[in-house]
C-alpha cells in the first residue's frame, strides 16, 4: 500500500463506527485506489448528492440490515459531502454520523492549494511522496507550478532552448497519455514566450490538448514528407489555409521514435503519396501507405507493441480507457486490410482480444463496483456520469449542448468514423477520450443510465424498455434548473433525410440541450451477417452519404457543444449454445441473461460457459448472467456480432467533444 493511501485510510479505523461523514471538497475520497482499498476493508463510500436518493439507498441497503445486527451491504458507510457544510445533511446523519474532514491543503501544506487543485487526482500519489521528500519550506504559486512540472510531469521549461528539445518533451508526455492542466500549460507558455525557436509556437494549446497535438503532428507530417520531395495526397486534398503545420525536426533521435511508437500504435495515420519514396529515410516509412504490405506490417507490429502494456488486475480505469483507444486503433487497421492482408495477422489480433477480455473480466470482478461514485467533473469515467459533467459544462459558459448517443458504436467503430471526418471535414476537431458502459452492456440498461444520469437500481420500473428515456432525461435536467420547453429528446435518426426536421426542431431559440440517438450502428450490427469486417464496410456506406458531418455542421450553426458517445459497443461472439428457458429468464440477449431470483439463475445447465456478476448498482431482483469470454447464446458455433456481455469492444466506449475551428490560430 502505498504513502498516500495510507494516509488517508489513516483516518478511518476499522470498526470505530458503522456511519461516518467525511468533509472532502477535493474528492479524495473519490480515488478508485481509495474506495477499493476501503472497500477490502468493510467500508463503502456513498457521495452525498441528492437527499432523498441518499436516504433511501442508506435506509435499504445498510441501516435496515443493521437494526436487525446484520452485516448488510458493508460493515460501514461513509456519507461523502463534497464540501464543509454540515448544515447541508439531514439532521439525523449530523447527530449520529462519526466526523472526518480531508483536504489537500492539509495533506499538502506546503504547496500552493491554488494550484495542487487543477491537478488530477491521478498525480496526487505522486506528488505526496514528493511533497514529503523535497518540499523543505512552503512554496508561492510559481513556485508550486515549478515543483509539480518537475516532479511530476518530468518537464522543466527553464531547460528548453531549441525547438527539438521542446518536441521531444511534448511527444513524450502525449505519448504517455497524460497532458498538462492549462494552468501549468499556461505557465510553460509563458516562460517559452522568449526562446527564439519557439515563440512563434502555440505551447499551451499544445501542452493541454493531445487532439490539438496530434493534428499539428500529422499536419506537420506531410510537411516533412514535402522537404523530402514527396507530396501526399493528404496535402494534395486540403486548403492550404486549413494546414496546422510546424517545421519540426521528425528525424532527431529522440524525436524518431516517439514518432514511430505512434505510427505503430494509431496515433498518427500513414499517408497516401504520389511518385516513389526513394528519398525518404527507412525509419520513415512506416508512416506511408505506398507499401501494400505496409499496413498488414503496421498491425502486427502494433500488437506486439500492444501486449507488454496490457492493463492488469491492479491497473486503473484510465489504464484500461488508454489501453480500449489503443486497441480500437489495432482493430480498426485490421478491419480495412485485404483479405490476404488480414490472413496473416487474424490470429494475432484474435489473441490480442482474447487476452484483453479475460483480463478486463477479471479487473471488473474487483474493481467495476468503484466506477460508479468516482467525480465526473474532468470527464464521465461511466455513462451515468455525462449528464452530470454536460451540467457542469452548462455551469462553466456552454450555454447550449447537443449529446449525440451513437446507440451500440465500438471504440474501433468511431474510429472509422473519425478517419471519415478528417478527410471529408477537415476543420472538425476532435478532443477523445473513453468511458464505461454500464453491465450488462445492453441498450435498455445502459441508454437509460446515459439519459437519466441514474444508477440502473434507480430505474428498475423500466430496465427492460427504453420508453422512459425522454422523461429521465428531462427529468435530470429539470432538477438541473431547466425548464420543460428547454429540454429536447429524440431518437431513431439515420439517415440524411431526416435532418431537415431535426434542423427546425433544435433551432428553436428555447431549447438549451438536446439529447439525439443514432442508431444506425446498432441496426448494421443486429442484421450482421459478415462479421465486423463486413459492419466495417456498411458503415463507410452511411459515412459516405454525408449524415454525420452535416448533423455536426447543423448543430455548430445553431450554437450548440457536441459530446458524443455510445452506451456499448459490440463484439464478436462464438456460439456456446442455446438456453431453452421459456419465460425463466426475464431479458434475455445473445451476450447475457437476466433473472430475477437465484434460484432461476441456477437453472442454467452446468456445462454452459457462463458466469454471475452482481452490482450493487443493479436492482436487488436483476440478476445477469454472462457468456463467457466472447461466447453467444446461440447455436454452437455460429458466429454473431453481439452485445451484453464483458470485453473492451462492448464495455468501453468513446466519449469526444467535436467543435469547428473557425480560424487559425
Amino acid at each position: 500500500m502505498s504513502a498516500w493511501v495510507d494516509r488517508i485510510l489513516r483516518e478511518f479505523p476499522a470498526d470505530l463506527a458503522r456511519f461516518w461523514i467525511a468533509c472532502d471538497p477535493d474528492d479524495l475520497l473519490l480515488d478508485e485506489r481509495i474506495l477499493h482499498s476501503l472497500r477490502e476493508r468493510g467500508f463503502e463510500v456513498l457521495p452525498f448528492e441528492d437527499s432523498i436518493a441518499f436516504r433511501t439507498e442508506y435506509e435499504e441497503r445498510y441501516r435496515a440490515a443493521w437494526d436487525c445486527n446484520e452485516e448488510g451491504s458493508a460493515k460501514s458507510l461513509i456519507l461523502q459531502l463534497r464540501g464543509t457544510d454540515l448544515n447541508a445533511l439531514p439532521w439525523d446523519y449530523v447527530r449520529e454520523g462519526r466526523k472526518v474532514r480531508l483536504g489537500l491543503a492539509d495533506l499538502f501544506p506546503k504547496l500552493s492549494y491554488g494550484v495542487i487543485r487543477h491537478i488530477g487526482s491521478e498525480h496526487y500519489e505522486a506528488l505526496f511522496e514528493a511533497h514529503n521528500r523535497h518540499a523543505a519550506q512552503p512554496l508561492g504559486e510559481g513556485e508550486t507550478k515549478n515543483f509539480i512540472l518537475t516532479h511530476i510531469f518530468r518537464i522543466s521549461p527553464y531547460l528548453l532552448s531549441r525547438a527539438e528539445e521542446f518536441w521531444r518533451e511534448l511527444l513524450r508526455l502525449h505519448y504517455r497519455g497524460t497532458r498538462l492542466p492549462p494552468l501549468l500549460a499556461d505557465h510553460v507558455g509563458r516562460i517559452l514566450a522568449d526562446v527564439p525557436d519557439l515563440k512563434d509556437l502555440p505551447v499551451a494549446d499544445l501542452l493541454s490538448s493531445k487532439s490539438f497535438t496530434l493534428r499539428v503532428l500529422q499536419d506537420s507530417w506531410d510537411q516533412f514528407l514535402a522537404q523530402h520531395g514527396i507530396r501526399s495526397q493528404r496535402s494534395t486534398d486540403k486548403d492550404p489555409d486549413e494546414a496546422r503545420a510546424f517545421s519540426i525536426p521528425f528525424d532527431h533521435p529522440d524525436l524518431r521514435v516517439v514518432a514511430d511508437n505512434m505510427f505503430f500504435e494509431g496515433m498518427l495515420q500513414p499517408v497516401d503519396i504520389e511518385g516513389s519514396p526513394s528519398n525518404l529515410p527507412e525509419w520513415a516509412k512506416v508512416g506511408l501507405k505506398s507499401d501494400a504490405n505496409a499496413l498488414g506490417d503496421l498491425v502486427a507490429e502494433g500488437v506486439t507493441r500492444v501486449i507488454p502494456e496490457m492493463p492488469g488486475p491492479d491497473s486503473s480505469h484510465r489504464d484500461w480507457s488508454d489501453f480500449a483507444r489503443r486497441l480500437g486503433e489495432i482493430i480498426y487497421r485490421f478491419h480495412n486490410l485485404s483479405a490476404p492482408q488480414a490472413n496473416g495477422v487474424q490470429e494475432q489480433v484474435h489473441a490480442l482480444q482474447r487476452d484483453a477480455d479475460m483480463r478486463l473480466t477479471d479487473w471488473v470482478f474487483e474493481h467495476f463496483a468503484d466506477l460508479p461514485s468516482l467525480p465526473a467533473a474532468k470527464g464521465p469515467v461511466m455513462v451515468h456520469h455525462v449528464p452530470r459533467y454536460l451540467a457542469m459544462r452548462r455551469s462553466a459558459g456552454e450555454e447550449r449542448i447537443a449529446l449525440l448517443v451513437i446507440d451500440g458504436l465500438a471504440m474501433d467503430q468511431w474510429f472509422q468514423i473519425r478517419e471519415h471526418l478528417a478527410a471529408r471535414a477537415p476543420n472538425l476537431i476532435v478532443d477523445e477520450s473513453a468511458c464505461f458502459a454500464w453491465l450488462p452492456t445492453l441498450t435498455s440498461v445502459s441508454r437509460q443510465a446515459l439519459f437519466s444520469g441514474l444508477k440502473p437500481r434507480e430505474f428498475s420500473d423500466s430496465i427492460e424498455t427504453t420508453s422512459k428515456e425522454p422523461s429521465l432525461w428531462a427529468r435530470f435536467w429539470q432538477e438541473n434548473g431547466l425548464r420543460k420547453p428547454e429540454i429536447f429528446y429524440r431518437k431513431s435518426l439515420k439517415r440524411t433525410g431526416q435532418l431537415e426536421e431535426l434542423a427546425n426542431a433544435v433551432s428553436q431559440p428555447s431549447i438549451k440541450v438536446a439529447g439525439i440517438v443514432v442508431d444506425m450502428i446498432d441496426e448494421i450490427v443486429h442484421g450482421s451477417m459478415l462479421g465486423k469486417r463486413g459492419i466495417t464496410g456498411q458503415i463507410a456506406e452511411w459515412c459516405a452519404t454525408g449524415f454525420l458531418e452535416r448533423l455536426f455542421f447543423m448543430l455548430v450553426e445553431h450554437g450548440y457543444q457536441i459530446y458524443l458517445t455510445a452506451d456499448h459497443g459490440n463484439v464478436e461472439a462464438e456460439g456456446i449454445g442455446r438456453l431453452s428457458q421459456g419465460v425463466v429468464s426475464e431479458l434475455r440477449g445473445e451476450r447475457v441473461r437476466a433473472y430475477r431470483s437465484d434460484a432461476l439463475a441456477a437453472s442454467v445447465p452446468d456445462d454452459i460457459d457462463a458466469f454471475r456478476l452482481d452490482l450493487a448498482g443493479l436492482p436487488p431482483e436483476f440478476l445477469p448472467l454472462y457468456a463467457g469470454t466472447r461466447g453467444a447464446f446461440v447455436s454452437k458455433g455460429d458466429q454473431v456480432v453481439a452485445h451484453g456481455g464483458i470485453s473492451v469492444e462492448e464495455l468501453i466506449v468513446p466519449f469526444v467533444k467535436v467543435s469547428v475551428e473557425n480560424e487559425k490560430q
